[in-house]
């Protein structure tokens, strides 16, 4: 058990509480790497030798002070690595502590049996990829020749699911910083119960959040938006996209979803305020493999807009949707 020192804690919490739950974590351990926006990654090494507890009794301390102190449960993984620590926090029910022995015989009784959509950075397409060639389960892909994968997946996508299938992550958890967040607001000159209005706003901002975020080569895990009403009174309301993002398109499905979930169809609304929160470094965020050429293609899209925009100015490109204002209807 000496090796398992990564706990992988899941906050049952809000974007507003997450950084007063980080704190509580720093008071445990000062290697704490946060993945807004509701989990941190701890090292507890040095936390094992200071409070004179083993790493399942400082994830049982962790729970008791988030409750006690904040009201908020929390799901904790206990792992030799980052990769087993958070597959363990991810199976089984809420709340719970759950941890995965450091030997060989116990990793692979957690892993094999698996399926290969249990492993991080693992989605549905590369899941039927892998089954259309038979590989079914984690054991499946861990017992596949390594050139296979790479034939496959790619070098690096290849060699990443062949060590993950086999338990292995030599990432170490890196202390940061809680991200910020990243915000684009509009306010209607009159109020407005136009629903074609205020979605061509709300592309706007996408695609002002989305320039923003690839030119700062950072990803957001968390849309939030913010709808101002004519009596002075807000709604906020947030939604997490498949994958930590800065693709306009991306973006622009999260914040339409919470818009539609709002049924606001009646009601005259004089402004909105769109946030990218839980910011993180694009280069070191994981993320799922996809196999979609619409992706790819939505990617080199992104990209030649965003030369554009370098080479003559900001909206050189921009969705036709844009190009022309829809009648206004104001209340």
């Amino acid at each position: 058990m000496s090796g398992m020192t990564i706990l992988h804690v899941h906050l049952h919490t809000t974007p507003e509480e997450y950084p007063k739950l980080l704190d509580l974590l720093g008071g445990i351990t000062p290697v704490v790497e946060a993945l807004p926006p509701d989990a941190a990654l701890l090292d507890v090494r040095g936390a094992v030798r200071y409070f004179g507890r083993g790493p399942r009794e400082l994830a049982d301390l962790i729970r008791v002070r988030a409750l006690a102190l904040h009201g908020v449960t929390c799901t904790i993984g206990v792992a030799s690595n980052r990769l087993l620590a958070t597959m363990a926090a991810q199976s089984g029910p809420s709340d719970a502590v759950r941890a995965v022995d450091d030997t060989p015989e116990a990793v692979t009784a957690f892993l094999r049996p698996k399926s290969p959509g249990a492993l991080p950075g693992v989605g549905p397409a590369t899941v039927k990829a892998l089954v259309r060639h038979g590989l079914h389960t984690i054991g499946d892909v861990a017992d596949t020749p390594l050139t296979t994968l790479q034939r496959l997946f790619g070098g690096a996508g290849g060699r990443r699911l062949h060590d993950h299938a086999r338990g292995i992550d030599p990432r170490p958890v890196t202390p940061n910083a809680p991200a910020k967040s990243m915000t684009a607001e509009r306010d209607f000159p009159l109020d407005t119960i136009d629903g074609d209005t205020v979605r061509r706003e709300l592309l706007a901002m996408s695609v002002e959040l989305g320039a923003r975020l690839r030119a700062t080569s950072q990803v957001a895990h968390t849309v939030v938006l913010t709808v101002r009403y004519a009596d002075r009174s807000t709604t906020t309301r947030s939604r997490t996209p498949r994958d930590p993002t800065n693709s306009t398109a991306a973006l622009t499905t999260c914040v339409y979803g919470i818009h539609e979930s709002l049924g606001l169809q009646r009601a005259r609304l004089r402004g909105l305020v769109m946030r990218a929160e839980g910011l993180t470094a694009a280069e070191s965020t994981p993320r799922q493999l996809s196999l979609d050429p619409e992706d790819e293609r939505i990617r080199r899209l992104e990209a030649a807009a965003d030369r554009a925009a370098a080479r003559f100015a900001a909206g050189a490109v921009t969705p036709a949707a844009l190009l022309r204002r829809p009648p206004k209807n104001a209340a």
